[in-house]
């Protein structure tokens, strides 16, 4: 086992043992939690495990727990504009055609010629 994947199953552990810590602070039971978070019994005791459970589970969880709004801390908004991402997407911003190569235009005048 690698040292990243070994620190990923300790912070996972640490997580959950948190989570587990919130819900006893509530004086809830997995049962209600599971029930609140509209997850399964089992997926709860694995997530307070540290094991693997899906996001969408981590996210009913902690909405249940009346920790939503703290995801914010997880990945804060970015400032970047949706025009800047464009930008940053092209590469480059695009130049205006400066007209070089092109031959001038025929002056006008009032002639009887044509």
């Amino acid at each position: 086992m690698s040292t990243s994947e070994a620190t990923v199953l300790t912070r996972a552990e640490q997580l959950g043992g948190r989570l587990a810590a919130q819900r006893l602070n509530r004086n809830l039971t997995q049962r209600q939690l599971a029930d609140n978070a509209a997850v399964a019994l089992n997926t709860l005791r694995r997530l307070e495990d540290g094991d693997n459970v899906s996001l969408d589970t981590l996210i009913r969880v902690l909405e249940a727990l009346g920790l939503g709004d703290r995801l914010e801390a997880l990945a804060p908004p970015a400032d970047v504009r949706p025009v800047d991402r464009v930008r940053i997407a092209a590469g480059s911003e695009r130049k205006r055609a400066s007209g070089a190569g092109q031959e001038p235009p025929t002056p006008w005048s009032w002639s009887d010629d044509q």
